[in-house]
């Protein structure tokens, strides 16, 4: 019977020497690297300069409710609702906007407060917009009660959607962008991928059976970035990954091994 042998870790027969060289050539790799073409820069100035001034004119709403609506003499509550719902439709759109242009250009996770502040000022906006409002509407002494919880009710329904729509989860990031695009690169050689309008993933193959279906009627070729900017697809599809390293011989499929009896006689 072949007795157990000790297994030893490779590092371990390594010279300091040697460990150091491949420390070192680790750290040299390069990270994967990606930047928005100038044409998707552009557009996205172009949404954030429009989606600012739609939420200088929610926060200018939300003034003219506190500052001209609240202190007519009586308030009229259909013309206050009115503003408010206004109000809303603005710090949405411009939500809506941000968002599309953080997809163009994403911030970098390297500098956290401003990732964090670039993907949530929808929220920041809405709070604004709204907030104030919601507090003079409960102070006012010259709403009476149901006045008060009625146009206070509409107020907070106004805020928790503009804050939905300025809430951003899973938000895009350079990173991101970067070691995705390097995934598809590795696997195909270039980056293209296949989508489609109501699909939640993209892929490498536009003959993959996910997509190339009776039930579709148009595939869209782009890039990952592309994908993530026209229809917010962030995941690559299990099925197209699988085949491409099949096709590369990265990761076999199936891996046979020979049973115990079958192999040869140890030689050592």
């Amino acid at each position: 019977m072949t007795s157990k042998k000790k297994i030893v870790q490779a590092s371990d027969l390594m010279s300091d020497d040697a460990k150091a060289r491949a420390k070192a050539t680790e750290a040299d790799k390069p990270a994967p690297t990606w930047a928005p073409t100038p044409e998707a820069k552009s557009r996205a100035l172009k949404l954030r300069i429009v989606a600012g001034v739609m939420w200088a004119l929610a926060i200018g709403a939300e003034a003219a409710a506190i500052f001209w609506a609240l202190r007519q003499d009586p308030v009229v509550i259909w013309v206050l609702i009115a503003i408010i719902v206004v109000d809303m439709l603005l710090a949405v759109g411009g939500s809506l906007l941000w968002k599309k242009a953080n997809r163009l250009d994403p911030a970098s996770r390297e500098d956290n407060v401003r990732f964090w502040i670039q993907n949530q000022l929808g929220l920041i906006i809405a709070i604004i917009a709204f907030l104030p409002l919601i507090v003079m509407i409960f102070l006012d002494k010259d709403l009476e009660g149901k006045q008060k919880g009625i146009v206070g009710a509409v107020a907070i329904g106004a805020l928790i959607v503009a804050g939905a729509a300025g809430l951003s989860i899973g938000s895009p990031s350079v990173e991101e962008y970067a070691e995705q695009t390097q995934q598809v690169e590795d696997l195909m050689g270039t980056n293209t991928v296949y989508f489609t309008n109501h699909g939640t993933k993209y892929h490498l193959y536009d003959d993959c059976h996910h997509i190339n279906s009776s039930r579709t009627d148009e595939i869209i070729s782009g890039t990952v970035a592309e994908a993530r900017e026209l229809k917010n697809i962030k995941d690559l599809c299990e099925t197209c990954r699988k085949r491409a390293e099949k096709a590369l011989g990265t990761k076999p499929e199936e891996t046979t091994l020979p049973r115990p009896q079958d192999l040869p006689e140890d030689d050592e």
